[in-house]
C-alpha cells in the first residue's frame, strides 16, 4: 500500500494551523501562545490553549484542556484512535497525560529545549517501560510555531523594559536631586 505523502502533509498542516489559531487565542490573553487540537476520524473533538495565568491554574495547559474536551466528546478517558496536534513540545505533565489518555499519535510544531518531554530533555511519550508509547511527528509548521513564541517573548521583554523604565522615572520624580 502506498501512502500519498502530499495528502498526509496537507492534512497534518491543516490541523497544525488550527492549533496555531488556538495559540493566538492564548497570545490575545497575554499568555504564552501554545495551542492544541485533538482529531478523531477527521474531526476536531478537543481544542485548547494555554490559560495558566488567566485561570490561575497550573493545570491550564493547552494539551490538558484539549484532552478534557476530547474525553467528554467521546465519553471515555481513553483517546485511542486520536491524534494530538500541539504547537510546542509537551512538558512533563502534558506528556504524562498524553500517555495516560492512550493517545497513539502526537504531532508537534517546535521543540522546547528548556522543558520539553517528548524528545528534548526527556522522551516520556516513547519510554519503553510504560504500557503505552506514542508515535511522534516533529517539526510540522515549525517556523510558524516557533515564530509566534519568539514574537511573544520579544514583546514581553520590551514591555517589561518599558515598565521598569516607567517605575524608575516615577521614582526619580518623587525624589528629585537636592
Amino acid at each position: 500500500m502506498t501512502v500519498n505523502t502530499t495528502i498526509l502533509t496537507s492534512v497534518t498542516e491543516k490541523y497544525m494551523k488550527e492549533a496555531l489559531r488556538q495559540a493566538r487565542k492564548a497570545a490575545a490573553l497575554g499568555e504564552v501562545p501554545i495551542g492544541c487540537v485533538i482529531v478523531r476520524e477527521g474531526k476536531i473533538i478537543g481544542r485548547g490553549y494555554n490559560r495558566r495565568n488567566t485561570d490561575k491554574n497550573t493545570l491550564a495547559h493547552a494539551e490538558i484542556t484539549a484532552i478534557n474536551k476530547a474525553s467528554k466528546a467521546v465519553g471515555d478517558w481513553r483517546l485511542e484512535g486520536c491524534t494530538l496536534y500541539v504547537t510546542l513540545e509537551p512538558c512533563q505533565m502534558c506528556a504524562g497525560a498524553i500517555v495516560q489518555a492512550r493517545i497513539p499519535q502526537v504531532v508537534m510544531g517546535c521543540m522546547n529545549p528548556k522543558a520539553g518531554c517528548a524528545g528534548s530533555i526527556l522522551n516520556l511519550l516513547q519510554t519503553p517501560q510504560f504500557n503505552h508509547q506514542v508515535n511522534v511527528t516533529r517539526g510540522v509548521l515549525e517556523e510558524e510555531c516557533s515564530r509566534i513564541l519568539k514574537d511573544f517573548f520579544v514583546e514581553l521583554r520590551e514591555r517589561n523594559r518599558a515598565e521598569k523604565l516607567l517605575r524608575r522615572t516615577a521614582a526619580d520624580d518623587r525624589y528629585p536631586p537636592s
